[in-house]
């Protein structure tokens, strides 16, 4: 039995028609706004690959740190001139791509309270070692805290090391 198919408009109330043109402003405006600063003024940028979205974030670093991730990344830019970035897990990742819209890491860095976190992916296999260590074997941090001198000359060469190494799928 077929079922009978009304030619009567829709109805859409005033309330959800409202909604619906309401809603669009506020998306253009999401997209323009700063992102949200996490804890430890770690800023919230979603997953995505390439060289924009590093930008995005270190751009949204709060005070003195953003000068420490712009430093950062034209180390590791200048170091290795070839590599790949993206970013996960609100941390700029740098390596190598090995498929489209997919990498593999050696290093990435984020916002602490205190400082900036930077970590190498396999920094036990470094010479010597990074000074921080956590609960993971193979991961080595260094800490990068305000108004306190940090070897620029040893980073470099600890990210030429890195971006030898075996990299890490994430």
């Amino acid at each position: 039995m077929a079922k009978k198919v009304s030619k009567k408009p829709t109805k859409v109330s005033k309330k959800t028609a409202t909604k619906s043109v309401a809603a669009k402003p506020k998306q253009a405006r999401t997209k323009s706004a700063k992102p949200k600063l996490l804890s430890g003024g770690n800023p919230q940028i979603g997953k995505a690959y390439g060289d924009a979205p590093v930008q995005t974030y270190i751009a949204s670093m709060p005070g003195w740190k953003g000068g420490i991730g712009r430093r950062l990344d034209e180390i590791i830019t200048r170091t290795v001139p070839n590599v790949y970035k993206g970013v996960k897990w609100n941390t700029p990742f740098y390596g190598f791509e090995e498929e489209p819209e997919r990498g593999a890491w050696f290093l990435g860095f984020h916002c602490v309270t205190q400082y900036v976190k930077v970590a190498f992916f396999n920094g036990s296999q470094l010479k010597p070692i990074p000074p921080g260590e956590l609960t993971q074997k193979d991961v080595r941090y260094l800490h990068i805290y305000e108004n306190e001198p940090w070897d620029e000359k040893q980073f470099v060469d600890w990210v030429k090391q890195a971006s030898k190494l075996p990299l890490k799928r994430m």
